[in-house]
């Protein structure tokens, strides 16, 4: 099973406060702000959320996101990533029951009426590596109703397109040398058809992947106490310099602002 296809979970914990440039949203996903603050910047404005509140960003929405630790000290945060199967699954079961327009940018709400209490149990069971997957997905699902019916309806994915499926053969092994033929023989197509395809959506193979590599590097950054060399080496790149050269010209600052004192 891949966190495609089912739900996923982590934390975000850094002390400095950052400004992520133009993330974009690869997974609809529920974020709980548990101390500092977060504020998403998009067409229609700033969007704070606070400590004790939950964002959920609907896949393919785009943001600027500050995370501030305030007078907290620190900026954590549990996510919840919603797979592809875990919403199909829900949206066969409950589509009917929920007509509404499915969401799509960001909704905060406050995890009273239960949520918090589903989250806590959510979280908790995904982390356990003893729970069945049958109780997995239920504990998902309920998550996903206590959503839909505070108005956050998630639409199913459907067939991936191109840029996504290259998206999640890079994702599997990130520090992997990829070129155009390595990823079209991975695809069973030709580099040319790959390129083609690829060039359907506006985008060519290297920036894809330097995209997708960079994405890990944020997301170790947030989530582990790694050195960022080691990170670097995890994302496929052959010096500390030459990563965060790359990562401070795509999200406006360097990998060491994460890894500040304590």
């Amino acid at each position: 099973m891949s966190a495609f296809d089912e739900a996923a979970t982590g934390c975000i914990s850094v002390r400095a406060l950052h400004r992520i440039r133009t993330l974009s949203v690869r997974d609809d996903a529920l974020i709980w702000v548990r101390k500092g603050c977060k504020t998403l910047l998009g067409a229609q404005g700033p969007q704070e959320v606070p400590a004790g509140r939950v964002v959920v960003l609907a896949r393919g929405s785009c943001w600027d996101v500050i995370n501030d630790p305030r007078s907290d000290g620190r900026y954590e945060a549990h996510v919840l990533q919603f797979g592809d199967a875990a919403v199909s699954r829900f949206a066969a079961r409950h589509g009917g029951d929920f007509p509404q327009a499915p969401l799509q940018d960001a909704r905060v709400l406050t995890p009273d009426g239960g949520l918090a209490e589903c989250l806590e149990r959510t979280l908790a069971g995904l982390a356990a590596p003893g729970l069945s997957q049958g109780l997995r997905q239920h504990r998902v699902e309920e998550v996903l109703l206590m959503l839909a019916e505070a108005g956050c309806v998630l639409r199913p994915r459907g067939v991936p397109d191109w840029p996504e499926q290259v998206r999640r053969l890079i994702l599997g092994r990130p520090h992997a040398e990829w070129t155009v033929e390595t990823i079209a023989a991975a695809c069973q197509v030709s580099a040319s058809t790959l390129r083609r395809r690829l060039a359907a959506h506006g985008l060519a193979c290297a920036a894809l992947v330097r995209e997708v590599r960079l994405e890990v590097g944020l997301g170790l950054l947030q989530s582990t106490g790694l050195p960022v060399g080691e990170i670097a080496a995890r994302c496929g790149y052959d010096s500390h310099s030459r990563f965060t050269a790359a990562f401070r010209s795509r999200f406006g600052f360097a990998p060491s602002r994460l890894r500040g004192p304590g």
